[in-house]
């Protein structure tokens, strides 16, 4: 029943799940969103993996902690107040970064920020998340969870076509 879905242990989905490029398909939220940026991948890459610098586009995250952006390697912040402690999966630069996390203790989620350059110098964004944990459902549902991955695009977008992550591209 997906109102009690707990889903795997947070090491089996790090490491079975999102090492491999998969979310928890059997998680009870999930969500899949993508736009187009009129930057270069490097730019964009450059505002997305520049964590520390997030609360500057991003208004809904603050990173609390960071130490290498490697697999493996854990990280804590703040998302809408909620603290996460998450560990990166797959940090393929210009590509993917990936990173599974825990918040409150029972929540579990899979995040995916893809990057694809296109033909004409654009790139695709791609957020995609599994989240998972007993009576998750009560309260959150897929299509909040689109809604607030579509708003982090929007402002992704914003700042890439701002320049913002050109000013710091290759730094």
């Amino acid at each position: 029943m997906k109102l009690f879905y707990a889903g795997p242990p947070l090491r089996e989905l790090h490491e079975e799940y999102a090492k491999k490029g998969r979310l928890d398909e059997r998680a009870p939220v999930r969500s899949t969103s993508s736009v187009t940026v009129d930057a270069p991948v490097d730019a964009v890459w450059k505002l997305i993996s520049d964590m520390r610098a997030w609360d500057t586009w991003r208004s809904d995250a603050r990173v609390v902690e960071l130490g290498s952006l490697e697999p493996d390697a854990r990280f804590r912040w703040k998302l809408r107040g909620t603290r996460i402690a998450s560990t990166f999966a797959v940090v393929a630069p210009g590509r993917e970064l990936s990173w599974t996390g825990a918040a409150m203790g029972w929540m579990k989620a899979i995040d995916r920020m893809r990057m694809t350059p296109t033909d004409d110098g654009r790139t695709m964004v791609t957020i995609e998340e599994s989240l998972s944990g007993p009576l998750l459902t009560l309260f959150y549902d897929s299509a909040r969870l689109r809604r607030g991955h579509e708003e982090i695009l929007r402002m992704l977008k914003a700042a890439a076509e701002r320049g913002q992550g050109a000013d710091r591209a290759g730094t």
